[in-house]
């Protein structure tokens, strides 16, 4: 697209310089040719019209060509433009599906620990449960022996209760 451009400039500016060149090439012509000043003058004004005319032609020209950058250059700026929001979607739609995996991840695996507390609890209050038994058990086996023996200074004043 720069190789267009530099060589779309290149003929703008030499059909430029050539359209002066003719002008100022043609309005001396006229002014050392031997004739009349009417005739003069009508050359003149002859000269200054094709120097008109070539102008606008001229300037018809650059404007198309510049229309063309400008369509060229509008339609890749949309491409891109295109391209960008497609490549930014496809970015945000990965990103969202990631997300949700690792939320899906992370529940899961925040019920596995979940689940392997509420076992050791489990199993911690049946061991509790079983170590305080084990302690009335020994408690009143104590104190029948102490009961037996006679010797009751010595038992302990503690009594279970037996609601557990």
């Amino acid at each position: 697209m720069g190789d267009d451009r530099d060589y779309g400039d290149s003929i703008s500016a030499r059909l430029t310089y050539f359209l002066v060149g003719a002008g100022i090439g043609a309005v001396l012509a006229l002014l050392f040719a031997p004739k009349s000043g009417e005739e003069l003058r009508s050359d003149i004004a002859d000269a200054t019209r094709k120097g008109i005319d070539r102008s606008k032609e001229a300037a018809q020209q650059i404007g198309a060509k510049a229309g063309e950058y400008y369509d060229t250059t509008r339609q890749k700026a949309g491409e891109l433009y295109d391209t960008a929001r497609e490549t930014a979607g496809e970015y945000y739609e990965a990103t969202r599906e990631r997300a949700s995996d690792l939320y899906d991840t992370a529940s899961t695996k925040a019920g596995e620990v979940v689940s392997k507390t509420k076992g050791a609890v489990s199993s911690q209050a049946g061991s509790i449960s079983a170590a305080v038994e084990a302690g009335k058990k020994a408690y009143i086996e104590e104190k029948r022996k102490t009961e037996l023996s006679g010797r009751t200074e010595a038992a302990p004043t503690y009594t279970p209760e037996k609601s557990m």
